[in-house]
């Protein structure tokens, strides 16, 4: 039998043209990928130290830019399109960067409220794990799913593996709004904790402005990195949950203190 004239088995989809392989998103490759390409290559490489040393100045610089000019960092998304055929990032440098600084506030914390060095380590894993990796992970998945369901532009004769949001980039636009929110809520909230902590109302204004900004920032960073995407449309609908934020800001300024209130979440 002439093996060119066996027919390449393709990959399963859903009715919606998902292939829930969250390295690609096309439902268009003939050929069955393999478990490597269902795992966004930003946590295949996180192992290979060799590879990181080149990318953490660019890793460095996209922090940066991110709490001053977050379009900046995303106007790399499509040369990064155009070179390596893919929309997410492949070096995972941020991610030890925002873990190595969440190392060193998690210890700063702990000096603040005295923990002993096991509760400073379960703090550090805690806010590595949960408030990092697995709330990324999260908001990611939602906004893969929302994104494809929703904010696609009409089908048109565009190659459909250019018009699906993959869940890498998901993740990647998660890490992004992260560290800002971060930097708000575990250094800010650090400088300001002795004032946040007392019991009247401009203090209580400031704890909560805090929060406000932060979680701002959150949701404003997500709409930019996904409006950066020209197949998606009716990205403003990302900037939704900043009524009912702004809404409960007003709210709480008459008379519950936020920070105090996730201040005690954390050390009681």
């Amino acid at each position: 039998m002439n093996p060119s004239s066996i027919l390449p088995v393709s990959t399963p989809t859903t009715p919606n043209g998902f292939n829930f392989q969250f390295g690609r998103t096309s439902s268009s490759s003939p050929y069955p990928s393999s478990s490597s390409n269902r795992v966004p290559a930003i946590f295949r490489r996180i192992h290979k130290f060799n590879q990181l040393a080149c990318d953490f100045e660019m890793a460095a610089w996209q922090l940066t830019y991110l709490c001053i000019a977050p379009r900046r960092v995303y106007k790399n998304v499509y040369f990064h399109k155009q070179t390596k055929n893919t929309w997410a990032r492949d070096d995972p440098a941020i991610l030890v960067l925002i873990s190595t600084a969440i190392i060193f506030v998690s210890l700063l914390w702990s000096l603040v409220y005295s923990l002993s060095p096991l509760a400073a380590l379960q703090l550090s894993l805690l806010m590595i794990f949960r408030d990092f990796f697995l709330s990324s992970i999260i908001v990611a998945t939602v906004l893969y799913f929302f994104s494809n369901t929703l904010l696609l532009a009409p089908p048109s004769h565009a190659n459909a593996e250019n018009t699906r949001v993959e869940w890498g980039y998901a993740f990647d636009v998660a890490i992004n709004s992260f560290f800002p929110c971060f930097l708000a809520l575990g250094v800010a909230q650090l400088l300001l904790v002795s004032i946040i902590t007392i019991d009247n109302w401009v203090c209580l204004w400031v704890g909560n402005t805090v929060y406000l900004a932060a979680l701002g920032q959150y949701v404003y960073g997500t709409y930019l990195g996904m409006s950066s995407l020209p197949f998606l449309i009716r990205t403003e609908l990302l900037l939704f949950p900043l009524l009912p934020l702004f809404c409960s800001y007003i709210v709480s300024l008459l008379g519950f203190n936020v920070a105090n209130s996730f201040l005690n979440v954390y050390f009681g």
